[in-house]
């Protein structure tokens, strides 16, 4: 029987785990300090405009995942000699395990929903302003984004019948120390069995639903929709730099230079400005791509592949390929669009 081996991280994952705790912690707390002073910007009376509104809205579920984060990455991935003892396996942790597992998930689709969002709205009003001023005002999208914040948690509502609390009689010693097989090799002290609780799948059915969810609805749709959308955004761009192109280099009558020339360099500035903000977006719309796509592909496999895949690649390389990277992006769209 042939065995094909799809992955060999085990030593990259081995030696990640060691940075993810103090990289997730900077990356939460510098988002959240970020999202904050976003926040605090976009929600001046000034800076009401629609656009403004879905970066607000994209804050504000970032905000909400890294302080949730934060507790999470100290249990977890700080206090590493405290995961060798029977309290940090507690229901109490189980329990935020779950809680964390999904809310992370919910919020985080809702911030790509959002950003498809915000998308759609800089093609319309670059294509269609007239329209744009209709469908996109400042109440429109206030439904939209509660809306989004609505419907995010009922697609996901598979992912929170896939997670279940198992708990397991663990040997330790008098400390509470856990003893793993190798160490009751040479173990001579007096033993005990005590109750631990971990997070795991209700059933493999239920685990490869949540895989479907996750890389296809979660990812993979909204890098789908994103690059489409940065496509169109692009070629748009591009035909307006070039008609703008033609129409400066157009020869007119010289006595209607004058009265005509500071027309048109007043609408070219304002155009520009146009364009830088959509050239930003959609710098930050590819970087988001770069970030979403490897984790769209990853849960994809896993669905198809099975558990090999899962074991092989998808678990080492979960924590590196993680959302923690595109959150750094969100904050640069924040400071730039």
């Amino acid at each position: 029987m042939n065995y094909t081996t799809y992955c060999n991280l085990s030593l990259f994952s081995k030696s990640y785990e060691e940075i993810h705790g103090p990289l997730s912690f900077l990356v939460c707390v510098f988002g959240s300090v970020a999202n904050i002073l976003n926040i605090c910007v976009l929600t001046t009376k000034e800076m009401r405009w629609p656009t403004n509104l879905i970066l607000t809205g994209l804050a504000v579920a970032d905000l909400l995942v890294m302080l949730e984060y934060i507790p999470f990455t100290f249990h977890r991935y700080m206090n590493t000699e405290a995961r060798k003892y029977i309290e940090n396996y507690s229901y109490n942790w189980a329990a935020f395990t779950v809680f964390h597992a999904l809310f992370s998930q919910v919020f985080h689709f809702i911030s790509c929903c959002l950003t498809v969002i915000l998308a759609i709205w800089r093609y319309m009003a670059i294509t269609s302003p007239h329209n744009s001023r209709y469908w996109c005002d400042i109440r429109k999208t206030v439904y939209v984004i509660i809306a989004t914040y609505l419907v995010c948690p009922l697609i996901c509502s598979p992912l929170f019948l896939s997670l279940k609390i198992l708990a397991y009689n663990q040997t330790c010693d008098i400390n509470d120390k856990i003893l793993d097989k190798k160490d009751l090799v040479n173990y001579t002290g007096v033993t005990f069995k005590k109750l631990i609780y971990i997070t795991t799948y209700v059933g493999e059915d239920y685990k490869y639903v949540s895989f479907w969810v996750y890389g296809v609805v979660i990812k993979l749709v909204p890098c789908i929709m994103l690059t489409h959308l940065s496509r169109r955004l692009i070629s748009v761009l591009l035909e307006t730099k070039k008609r703008r192109k033609t129409l400066m280099n157009s020869s007119m009558p010289l006595r209607n230079v004058k009265e005509v020339r500071p027309m048109l360099n007043k609408k070219f500035e304002k155009d520009k400005q146009a364009d830088r903000t959509s050239g930003m977006l959609v710098a930050v719309l590819l970087l988001f791509l770069i970030t979403e796509f490897p984790q769209a592909i990853l849960g994809l496999l896993s669905a198809t592949k099975g558990h090999q895949f899962e074991r092989e690649c998808y678990i080492p390389l979960g924590k590196s390929a993680n959302k923690k990277s595109a959150y750094l992006l969100y904050y640069i769209q924040y400071f730039t669009v």
